[in-house]
């Protein structure tokens, strides 16, 4: 089962290392993601998400999300669910 989009990051925290995550998917603590960044791309575990400062464990398509990441990554980069 190949990848498949779960967003687009829209701004980026970098002095916090937050990404802003606007989800077309689900995305859930715990699921592997790819973050492509053009020449190269990350990959890691989601282990932090809130809305409005709350942590949460699922979000669903439509909804933004503060996404902790472990590089810096820049608006506009798109994020894949690895399968």
């Amino acid at each position: 089962m190949p990848d498949f989009k779960v967003g687009k990051i829209t701004h980026y925290f970098d002095k916090i290392g937050v990404a802003v995550l606007e989800l077309t998917s689900s995305l859930s603590v715990g699921d592997t993601i790819r973050i492509d960044r053009g020449s190269d791309e990350v990959r890691m575990t989601v282990s932090s998400m809130q809305i409005e400062h709350e942590q949460i464990q699922d979000a669903q398509s439509g909804q933004t999300v503060g996404l902790k990441v472990d590089q810096p990554v820049s608006e506009g980069n798109e994020v894949y669910k690895v399968a």
